[in-house]
């Protein structure tokens, strides 16, 4: 099955038109709709880490030339990140980690919440990285309203309710199930104005749509921000933690070693400043440039540019869905501005894995199946019982589930039709 070059966006991927065998013994093009879970690269990402190999050395470990090369890159590279955000380039300080679970985790570890009385605010939405972290803490789970998102009404009851005992409200700025954005901007001001503060995780939001996390004498902006860059087609493994430089100034780092330290003797130790503080051993350098150069190629796209194109695939795939027989739609269809290119779904009377499989083994088409590491918001979509929930612990029992479609850039309107079409025969064959 041949398909246009649909998306303008197409020819920056590597392997977007990669075919791959299917059950029967032929091939198809592989068509990738779990963006959501990872991207694949950008052409300039790989051509910038074989243009850098060449000069890669030891990061702050050297007085080499390619070592000082490698460390201004590293150096500079914050300025990158910070910029593309809009954080603040005085106040604020990048954390470099392996990912954005590590990155929650770090901050989780890093915060230090003493007083048993402080509150952790967060939602049932929430990927697991962004909950589970937390429950070492007391947490309170602010209420969702009937589409699945995040009510504003809870949550300013419950900041009223615990006044100045929430130490932080931790939410998501885009579902991984739902695609719904989050108003982080109206909550930064209610968070601040109980004089909380506000992590937004931007695992979902900062590869799809333009982020600004405001000046920080605007009661709007963002504290903390978290995101991956295998996201947003940029591979070799950076998470990234941008937060005030004076929260990691205090206390101890949560890993120790190699270039957290200025000064060690037997019986004392003086911390570096952050950043460095809290990156212990040696650096991922090769991520790093990974992820500048898919920001440089993310800007020179636009961001904005890239949220309504995909916001066109989007309408268009809730449209066909809408009009096949035995679809479960669980997200809102109309309101798609609220959200980014994510789309859950079942068909009845087919297990969600069966589905997915049905969708690689004949056809080629990539999608995620299941609770998609948020299984307290998977329950809440499908009104799972918590009598239900303690049934399928049982492993041979099928668990419940949905089936996603999350878009990327470089997906076109071509293999959103196949996508149909395929879905067409299963529901078909499912009556026979």
């Amino acid at each position: 099955m041949y398909f246009n070059e649909g998306s303008p966006y197409r020819n920056l991927i590597v392997g977007a038109n990669t075919k791959v065998p299917l059950k029967n013994g032929s091939y198809s093009k592989y068509i990738n709709f779990d963006n959501a879970a990872t991207t694949p690269p950008f052409r300039s990402v790989l051509s910038d880490i074989n243009a850098f190999s060449p000069w890669y050395s030891s990061i702050h470990r050297g007085m080499g030339f390619k070592s000082k090369f490698s460390s201004n890159f590293y150096d500079y590279s914050r300025y990158e990140v910070l910029n593309f955000v809009n954080a603040d380039l005085e106040k604020d300080t990048v954390i470099y980690l392996k990912n954005a679970t590590e990155a929650i985790n770090k901050l989780s570890n890093r915060l230090s919440i003493k007083d048993s009385d402080n509150i952790i605010l967060s939602t049932s939405m929430e990927h697991h990285s962004n909950d589970l972290p937390w429950r070492k803490y007391k947490v309170d789970y602010i209420e969702l309203d009937k589409y699945g998102r995040l009510s504003l009404t809870n949550l300013k009851e419950k900041l009223n309710f615990y006044k100045d005992k929430v130490r932080l409200v931790t939410i998501t700025g885009a579902s991984n199930v739902t695609g719904y954005k989050n108003k982080i901007h109206e909550i930064a001001s209610l968070v601040h104005s109980y004089k909380s503060k506000l992590l937004v995780d931007g695992a979902q939001l900062i590869p799809h749509c333009p982020f600004n996390m405001k000046p920080k004498n605007t009661k709007e902006h963002i504290d903390y921000l978290v995101f991956s860059s295998h996201k947003m087609y940029a591979p070799f493994g950076i998470g990234v933690l941008i937060g005030p430089k004076k929260t990691f100034k205090e206390g101890s780092p949560d890993y120790v070693g190699g270039g957290t330290v200025d000064l060690v003797t037997k019986d004392s130790v003086i911390w570096n400043d952050p950043p460095q503080k809290d990156e212990a051993g040696t650096p991922n350098i090769m991520g790093v440039v990974a992820l500048v150069s898919a920001i440089k190629t993310l800007k020179q796209v636009g961001m904005i540019n890239i949220a309504n194109y995909e916001k066109k695939l989007t309408d268009y795939t809730l449209e066909k869905l809408k009009k096949l027989p035995d679809i479960k739609l669980y997200c809102h269809t109309n309101k798609t501005e609220d959200k980014v290119s994510i789309i859950p779904f079942n068909i009845e009377g087919i297990h969600h894995a069966q589905v997915a499989k049905e969708l690689s083994d004949d056809y080629a088409i990539a999608l995620r199946n299941g609770c998609f590491c948020a299984q307290p918001y998977i329950q809440n979509l499908l009104k799972i019982s918590k009598d239900d929930i303690y049934e399928y612990k049982d492993t041979f029992i099928k668990r419940p589930g949905m089936v996603r479609i999350s878009f990327g850039m470089y997906n076109d309107i071509n293999e959103i039709d196949f996508l149909i079409e395929s879905l067409k025969k299963i529901i078909k064959n499912k009556t026979n």
